[in-house]
């Protein structure tokens, strides 16, 4: 394990160091099987990616067409991302998830170790920004972390948890296995899609 000075995962010089150090074991290296399906059988949609970190969803997503923009808090995931973006470089920003304003109304958030990166404390805010940022009929689709370990990140969740966190504003329609994940998520995550009420 290298030797981090920062401790906090909840500030942006938290994840410059591990950016900037190249230890990113969360990081895929490209786009999960599910997301591929999942924009195969949808039309284009208005769509954020927060904590997008080397953001290959983004380049994926907009060479099919999509309206996306990817966020991160951290300076050195952004620079990063827009390597990652090539041509849609300029949809990768640095801003702060729970300030940034959409251009255009967002059809579709998409998760991918997001959550699960914040501070368990964080999760009820992260959760009522979804909910704020999407309209009745939008959607909230991707990767959530099922695990108990005590410590992170990864910050894993419990079904209960997560029920309790986002049933108030959205309902589930998909749940299913994860057939590809990294090492790091083997076996914990699975693939949801939840419609904001």
């Amino acid at each position: 394990m290298a030797d981090f000075q920062q401790r906090d995962p909840g500030a942006p010089a938290f994840w410059d160091e591990r950016f900037e150090r190249n230890f990113t074991p969360w990081d895929a290296g490209g786009v999960p099987q599910a997301l591929r399906a999942f924009a195969a059988a949808s039309a284009p949609l208005t769509t954020l990616i927060p904590g997008c970190g080397s953001a290959y969803e983004l380049a994926f997503l907009a060479g099919q067409g999509w309206d996306v923009a990817a966020i991160d808090f951290s300076r050195a995931a952004v620079a990063r991302g827009k390597l990652a973006a090539g041509p849609h470089a300029a949809r990768v920003m640095e801003a702060d998830f729970f300030a940034w304003q959409p251009a255009a109304p967002l059809q579709l958030i998409y998760e991918r170790a997001f959550l699960c990166a914040m501070p368990r404390a964080m999760w009820p805010q992260v959760a009522a920004r979804w909910a704020q940022l999407l309209a009745p009929g939008a959607v909230l689709a991707g990767y959530f972390f099922f695990d108990d370990a005590p410590k992170g990140p990864p910050f894993g969740i419990s079904r209960a948890q997560l029920d309790s966190l986002l049933q108030p504003h959205f309902v589930c329609q998909v749940e299913q296995e994860v057939s590809d994940s990294i090492p790091v998520f083997a076996g914990k995550e699975r693939w949801m899609v939840w419609r904001r009420l």
